[in-house]
């Protein structure tokens, strides 16, 4: 309701709560909307298979998500506020006073498909959740979820997603703090659940994976590096980057950043503890899905009221990103497909319904793994607008036809590589994101060749 009082009904406020936002109230909605189901299923799922080296998951990340915060995101909150955008892609096409129309409708385009996919996977991670503990059709939770979504994000626009955002965060930290606490009981303590993850499996408590497929020094080395690319990957995801852009001032980032990684890092310590108490609470089946471990873990270990608050920690996970996925598509569909067009607030709230109904299909339609549509959504949204966020804070000026060369350079080498199957050598985020530099690298060095012949 204050969302609504304080709404001030027009599109910047609604897309961008007139650039006023507070510092905690960005670094709690970022990190919560980062920290979507994918922590609650799939990484807590990656951990029970995988063991104690998904650590480096937690450790890469944060690493180059620092990087990024360093290097970007001030210059970010001051592009917007220059270029006057309300878009992602709008800054991007915009950036040093440029207009770029075609690239503009190119990201527009790349966040509408990969971020409705991505969204897809938040509705399917809260279906999961109910499915085990209520007996629900995998379908219930997808269509209860986007409806509250679609709710207060339609009346109160991103000012209701960042406050609810913050509350959530508060909630999702709590309840798997609560979880950890009961599974480690459950198992004996500290020391005997230590024990018994040892005996798991010779390999399970190593710090590194045993099955790289490149052997030696280098294979672990790719392997961090990937995750590395993967944190600094946050600069491309334009739900998470929309946050800092709606800061009241470019001088509270760094007050924000504290915020942020400080819940950040031990809210990702607690998710790999409760992945890792799961493996030797609950049985290792041949058919089981290990997306379903918390859920399952929750129903066995926590009272009602407890398993109540799981629940609730779970759907504000998926919620806190949702929200932001489908706010950040309306922007893209109303402010970077009708370039020129006359603004119209109530077009741009009606967009927002829309895309509510094309993610909620999209959910429907399939049961594919939460890990994998997340990893693989990230990875394309990172590579598409990662490098030309890195060339633009360099001070670099890049033409339009260059800048869209980067832009879908990055994103296809992500799906090739991808289905060629290298993934495994290294996260597909990395070659994505060199290879869109590299066409930077290749575009001035042709641009200087020019210069000289002339």
């Amino acid at each position: 309701m204050a969302s609504v009082v304080k709404s001030r009904h027009d599109s910047l406020d609604y897309l961008l709560a007139g650039r006023q936002v507070k510092s905690w109230l960005v670094g709690l909605s970022a990190v919560a909307t980062n920290n979507s189901g994918y922590m609650f299923t799939g990484m807590i799922g990656f951990t029970y298979v995988t063991g104690l080296s998904s650590i480096w998951l937690m450790i890469g990340w944060l690493l180059g998500d620092l990087a990024g915060s360093f290097f970007i995101h001030k210059r970010l909150r001051i592009a917007t506020e220059s270029s006057d955008q309300y878009s992602f892609s709008g800054v991007l096409s915009h950036w040093n006073g440029t207009d770029y129309r075609k690239l503009r409708f190119i990201c527009g385009l790349i966040s509408l498909i990969f971020m409705g996919a991505y969204a897809a996977a938040q509705l399917n991670a809260g279906s999961k959740a109910l499915h085990v503990l209520f007996g629900w059709d995998l379908s219930a939770g997808a269509m209860i979820g986007s409806t509250i979504v679609l709710m207060y994000c339609f009346v109160g626009g991103i000012r209701a997603s960042i406050w609810t955002d913050a509350a959530q965060s508060v909630v999702m930290i709590v309840s798997m703090t609560v979880l950890l606490i009961f599974a480690i009981q459950n198992a004996g303590g500290v020391e005997e659940a230590l024990l018994r993850l040892q005996e798991v499996s010779p390999v399970y408590m190593s710090w590194m994976p045993s099955e790289l497929p490149v052997q030696g020094w280098l294979g672990p080395l790719l392997f961090v590096i990937g995750w590395c690319f993967a944190g600094f990957g946050v600069v491309g995801q334009p739900h998470i980057m929309i946050r800092f852009m709606t800061l009241d001032k470019p001088q509270n980032i760094a007050m924000a950043r504290i915020y942020y990684y400080s819940w950040f890092t031990l809210f990702y310590a607690v998710t790999i503890a409760v992945g890792l108490m799961a493996r030797i609470l609950i049985p290792s089946m041949e058919s089981f899905d290990s997306e379903l471990a918390l859920p399952i873990m929750s129903a066995q270990l926590l009272p009602p009221v407890l398993v109540g608050l799981m629940l609730a920690g779970l759907f504000g996970a998926t919620m806190s990103t949702a929200d932001s996925l489908i706010l950040s598509c309306s922007a893209s569909l109303t402010r970077d497909f009708f370039i020129g067009k006359k603004e119209n607030f109530w077009i741009t709230k009606l967009s927002t319904v829309l895309i509510s109904l094309l993610v909620l299909g999209i959910a429907l339609s399939g049961n594919k793994s939460v890990f994998q549509l997340v990893l693989y959504s990230w990875a394309v949204l990172a590579a598409a607008f990662g490098p030309l966020l890195i060339v633009y804070c360099l001070g670099q000026q890049v033409s339009e036809r260059l800048a869209i060369a980067m832009v879908l350079t990055g994103a296809a080498t992500v799906i090739v590589w991808t289905q060629l199957g290298w993934s495994r050598f290294i996260y597909e985020i990395a070659p994505g994101i060199l290879s869109g530099l590299l066409v930077f690298l290749i575009g001035q060095w042709s641009g200087r060749i020019d210069n000289l012949q002339k």
